[in-house]
């Protein structure tokens, strides 16, 4: 059931950065931002979720963070809806943002931590969100699961890890036709070289990628847009934990 919040927050920079990033709200998604904001501060008292808790920072560092996806998709295809998958989701971002501001899409949250996804259930039911769903699963083994493989338009992450093991979680669950966007920091051009094998021998094909200053922010932001040209080789990803300590190169 949805709930109601009751205290006034100085939304001027939301507004602003949504504006900027060209997503438009209605009063009821900016009342689930709220919700979920309230949420996330409240489970973060009890468990690890977010360093960040002032409500400026997380309205530009995860809110509009997550929503800066409209850099290299516009919010015109993504009204156009399709399946995303978010990989090591965490607190939800940037899959619990991307649900409010794109009902459209149907998305599926995967964490590896029982105790994420229980917070991530209730920010849903808490929310009211009917296009969002969360799994615990490590990606290594939902991967390989027939219901989730190669079965998303979009797969995003927005996890800390390098590319090249971030391919081998997340291209296994984009489609033929579909992409992979991670949220990298601004200095990993060196990185992105680096998993370019990685990319092309799990059927992705050369990135494109926008480099930008994260609204309201001094922080720099890469979006990389990974194409799967390609089926993702049956023997990808291999089994949990090897890609962390062995990856591709």
């Amino acid at each position: 059931m949805e709930e109601r919040t009751e205290v006034q927050y100085d939304l001027s920079g939301f507004t602003e950065g949504l504006v900027h990033y060209g997503v438009t709200l209605n009063e009821n998604q900016l009342r689930q931002f709220m919700i979920y904001y309230e949420n996330l501060i409240r489970w973060n008292k009890v468990m690890n979720l977010t360093a960040i808790t002032e409500f400026n920072d997380v309205i530009h560092k995860h809110f509009l963070d997550s929503l800066s996806i409209t850099e290299v998709i516009s919010p015109e295809q993504l009204h156009r809806g399709g399946k995303l998958i978010d990989v090591g989701t965490g607190a939800g971002f940037p899959g619990i943002p991307l649900a409010i501001a794109f009902p459209e899409l149907k998305i599926t949250l995967l964490d590896s931590l029982q105790k994420r996804v229980n917070f991530l259930n209730d920010s849903i039911e808490k929310t009211g969100l009917k296009n969002i769903a969360a799994i615990h699963s490590r990606a290594e083994e939902a991967g390989r699961n027939r219901k989730y493989r190669e079965n998303y338009d979009y797969t995003v992450s927005r996890a800390v890890a390098n590319l090249s093991v971030l391919c081998e979680y997340c291209l296994p669950f984009t489609k033929e036709g579909g992409c992979f966007i991670p949220y990298k920091s601004g200095n990993a051009e060196e990185e992105i070289r680096e998993a370019g094998k990685a990319i092309r021998l799990l059927g992705g094909k050369p990135v494109t990628q926008k480099k930008f200053s994260l609204f309201g922010t001094d922080q720099e932001r890469i979006l990389v847009v990974i194409q799967k040209e390609t089926k993702t080789p049956a023997g990808y990803p291999r089994k949990a934990g090897t890609p962390a300590k062995d990856p591709l190169k």
